[in-house]
């Protein structure tokens, strides 16, 4: 393994009904004035909002809405509730949603407290943020993982571009499966295949021989399959929404990460798609996988066939793709760019203009070129 630090700055609390006692915990630590942050209307007509809110007025906090986050948080959002948290000098930071919410509010912390544009602080004069107002965050829509970093995805629409903005990471999380009932079935679905996404692409990337993250990496993909079908059994099955909710917590809370490279080819090319055409983060990424993994399985071809082993019980690289494709079907999750939901129509052109703007990662099994990214998304067609 290479060197590393390792540093955990996440407090998680996991379980039905934990949210009282976490905020009970973790309030007093923070100034008076709360800003509750959150999507569209799911929260309120579930409760979750009512409840979360009762508990902030119990704890003698003002609250500040900041409501209409949307999937795929645009720059012009994150600007909008960086400007609300300067007006009503914000104390806290309580993003109550999925990915999308979270990153949101970890961009808003940092440029709520910075003395210029994160965007070209980070892109232009290569700074890193050192100081944002504190966040906590409460998860109702797992996958992503938002909640164990600090790394942000935004989408900055003028620039066509979606990537990843450093900002603040939680300081603590609340994990209750019973609030994933808020979102509908497909988007539990394709969160957790956002989840077997990432622990498949830190495996594809560069390790050493008998490397524990591998181990790691292949149980939770595995623990990933195995709970999706529970789901596909029984969509109210609180159990296996809470394995997913810890699966998408340890895919990306950097255990996986440390001492390698990792690949996440598929979602530097999936990002972009989703700049030019704002289509849904892991249905998107289940229309890609398969085909990226054909063009490269030679080359990797003991990690897939071991993956093919551990993760669907099959003997042969070709056979473990053609399992997790089945998955992909299984689950109902969309196969062809074309069954993707997009506010732009999504052409050969557009596919270009993706293939030649998105990063290219130099550390997975192969580097690809941009021809060879453009006849991947055709070929997803």
């Amino acid at each position: 393994m290479n060197q590393f630090t390792f540093s955990y700055p996440t407090k998680v609390y996991f379980g039905e009904g934990i949210a009282a006692e976490a905020l009970k915990q973790e309030l007093p630590k923070f100034g008076k004035t709360v800003m509750l942050a959150y999507g569209g209307g799911s929260v309120k007509k579930s409760g979750v909002y009512e409840e979360l809110k009762n508990l902030l007025l119990q704890a003698d906090k003002e609250v500040v809405d900041f409501s209409g986050i949307m999937p795929n948080p645009t720059y012009a959002k994150v600007q909008e509730g960086a400007k609300l948290a300067k007006e009503h000098h914000v104390d806290f930071i309580l993003a109550v949603g999925g990915g999308s919410v979270i990153d949101c509010c970890k961009v808003v912390s940092v440029q709520a407290m910075a003395g210029e544009d994160i965007w070209n602080m980070e892109y232009v004069s290569g700074k890193v943020p050192s100081a944002g107002i504190p966040m906590g965050a409460v998860v109702t829509a797992s996958g992503t993982g938002a909640e164990m970093n600090a790394g942000a995805v935004i989408t900055y629409e003028e620039k066509l571009w979606k990537g990843p903005i450093f900002g603040t990471a939680a300081s603590f999380a609340i994990l209750d499966p019973a609030y994933t009932a808020t979102v509908p079935p497909m988007q539990v679905l394709s969160g957790a295949f956002d989840t077997l996404s990432h622990a498949m692409e830190t495996y594809l990337g560069n390790s050493d021989a008998d490397n524990v993250s591998d181990d790691v990496a292949l149980a939770i993909m595995r623990n990933t399959v195995v709970n999706m079908r529970r789901l596909l059994r029984d969509i109210h099955d609180m159990q296996a929404r809470g394995n997913l909710m810890w699966d998408s917590a340890m895919a990306e809370n950097g255990i996986l990460k440390v001492g390698r490279m990792t690949d996440f080819q598929v979602h530097q090319i999936e990002h972009q798609l989703g700049a030019y055409t704002d289509c849904n983060h892991g249905q998107g990424l289940a229309v890609i996988h398969p085909v990226y993994y054909r063009h490269i399985l030679k080359n990797a071809e003991n990690k897939f066939t071991r993956f093919a082993k551990e993760v669907f019980d099959m003997d042969t690289a070709e056979k473990g793709l053609e399992a997790m494709t089945a998955l992909i079907k299984e689950c109902g999750l969309p196969t062809k760019l074309s069954d993707l939901t997009s506010k732009v129509e999504i052409t050969p052109e557009i596919l270009r203009q993706v293939a030649d703007t998105c990063n290219i990662i130099q550390c997975n099994p192969r580097a690809l070129s941009r021809d060879e990214i453009y006849d991947i998304l055709c070929e997803c067609m």
